[in-house]
């Protein structure tokens, strides 16, 4: 997101039109760096192509010209069904970093933490460590750790139980291969908030807030806050009885850089 927000002050101030794809998305939350990237792009945003109808509210209420705002969908949904029917393809998977795991593990859950609100203090890491604990009593976690948050366990002597397998961050299509037949995932993510809406897996945010509400609204994603009191029953009741699966949103169907595409064409004509 430095990066977004880099390359539109570049453009804008070369006077090269800014379209920013995923506008509109708002946690509410300034501690993110990332919220503050956000509001600095569409600050000086020209075209603005939106992925749910939160981020169309959120333009509209911060006075944007609505003619120059789409709905478009998702393209990171464009990439995840792509990527994802390419792996169901593909015949031999052993040379993915995260196969050995699943062939030893017929049912397991994923964890990915790295949010400062969450590893950077050991008190609240701790918190996040009873929720991996209670849970891995049941079920098996594998947990590909930020190097910031690996830092931190280490840092805060952090128990994370013998139920909870670490393992350096992944390639795309490994981590994929991982969490994709997941009994649930466990994170803190933004993105993997979204993918794991794409691909029906369950999903469980331990924030307090989200910038993606049509995940919950509509997709597989439960936001539960970062109390282990509430987070516990969540996990188990979604490892006994399956969890939430809800639906993937009306255009997240894999043309979302087809339609962004064709308004750029048209408008750049």
């Amino acid at each position: 997101m430095n990066s977004t927000a880099a390359c539109s002050i570049v453009a804008k101030k070369a006077c090269i039109p800014v379209a920013h794809v995923e506008a509109g998305l708002r946690s509410g939350d300034m501690s993110m760096p990332e919220e503050i990237n956000r509001l600095v792009t569409d600050a000086i945003t020209d075209w603005f192509f939106v992925t749910e109808p939160s981020a169309r509210q959120h333009l509209a209420h911060e006075g944007k010209d609505m003619s120059v705002v789409w709905d478009v969908g998702h393209v990171m949904a464009d990439n995840v069904l792509y990527q994802a029917e390419k792996l169901k393809l593909t015949a031999d998977t052993s040379g993915l970093e995260g196969d050995a795991y699943k062939r030893r593990h017929a049912r397991y859950g994923v964890v990915t933490l790295h949010r400062p609100s969450n590893v950077d203090s050991a008190e609240a890491l701790e918190r996040i460590a009873a929720v991996l604990r209670a849970v891995s009593q049941e079920l098996p976690l594998v947990f590909p750790v930020h190097p910031r948050t690996r830092a931190n366990i280490e840092k805060f002597g952090i128990d994370l139980g013998p139920g909870v397998e670490l393992m350096g961050p992944q390639a795309y299509m490994s981590f994929l291969h991982l969490w994709k037949d997941a009994v649930v995932i466990l994170t803190d993510s933004g993105g993997l908030q979204e993918e794991s809406t794409a691909l029906g897996v369950p999903c469980i945010t331990m924030r307090e807030n989200t910038e993606r509400p049509i995940t919950v609204d509509e997709g597989s994603n439960v936001l539960a806050g970062t109390d282990p009191a509430v987070i516990i029953p969540l996990a188990l009741d979604t490892v006994r009885n399956g969890g939430k699966r809800g639906r993937r949103p009306e255009l997240w169907d894999g043309k979302s850089a087809e339609r962004i595409v064709s308004i750029l064409a048209e408008r750049l004509a």
